[in-house]
């Protein structure tokens, strides 16, 4: 067999030589790739979020950045304020909210996802002003981005409900934080405007007060809107709790 010419042999070898090329190292699927989280390890994923219908509510969850003092306290009146200016914006809908020392827990509905992100960025930017306003300070409030979770079902409707409205019960039996009086509404919370507690409303210790107080000191008559969706209107009906249930025990 023919093996050709020293020659040609040579020039195969550098066409090989040519065609050859290192592949670049940077990019792809690596230890530290991608975009930086806010802190030392990302809370929330940075993945798109998936699409939302409007038959579907979220529980979205917000967490404050270290070293602000609780939102409980002296600044709650203007986180609820806050809260209430946003409450219905681009197809967008505050249902319910529950406020924490260190972060913040609503009940929302969206049209669609872009409503959805609209509407917490919405809520997010007026929380950080006005906090920021009455602390005389400056920069991020917020640590992460929010955690939102669908719901999709009665069922998943009602706990989420009760985890909201009662939270500060689950807080205070984990010894973190003030203890809310038995019988009595959480009130830095939505609750005084929910009427699907297990006992009748005169029965329901503070609600009427903080709904007064709140008359008083806006235009409004709720921080929140009513619900549209069948499954904070009817479906967690299905399931009863109290206002001294504790979410989690």
């Amino acid at each position: 067999m023919c093996m050709g010419s020293p020659s040609s042999r040579a020039r195969r070898t550098a066409r090989a030589r040519q065609l050859a090329f290192g592949f670049r190292t940077w990019g792809g699927a690596r230890v530290r790739a991608g975009r930086p989280p806010n802190g030392k390890v990302a809370g929330v994923s940075h993945l798109r979020r998936p699409s939302q219908s409007r038959h579907h509510p979220l529980h979205v969850t917000l967490r404050i950045s270290r070293g602000v003092p609780s939102l409980r306290a002296r600044l709650f009146a203007s986180v609820r304020h806050a809260l209430a200016a946003g409450r219905e914006r681009f197809g967008f809908r505050l249902v319910h909210f529950s406020v924490q020392s260190n972060h913040l827990h609503l009940l929302v509905e969206a049209d669609d996802r872009r409503a959805l992100a609209r509407g917490v960025q919405g809520l997010c930017v007026r929380v950080a002003r006005a906090v920021n306003r009455q602390l005389e300070r400056k920069g991020r409030l917020f640590a992460d981005r929010y955690h939102a979770r669908i719901l999709k079902t009665a069922r998943a409707a009602h706990f989420a409900l009760r985890y909201v409205l009662l939270n500060a019960r689950k807080h205070s039996a984990r010894g973190a934080g003030a203890a809310v009086p038995i019988g009595f509404i959480d009130e830095c919370s939505s609750a005084a405007w929910f009427d699907g507690f297990a006992r009748p409303a005169a029965l329901a210790f503070g609600a009427r007060r903080v709904r007064a107080e709140w008359a008083a000191a806006s235009r409004l008559a709720s921080p929140v809107v009513r619900p549209q969706s069948w499954l904070l209107r009817v479906g967690y009906r299905s399931l009863d709790f109290d206002v001294d249930d504790v979410p989690g025990a």
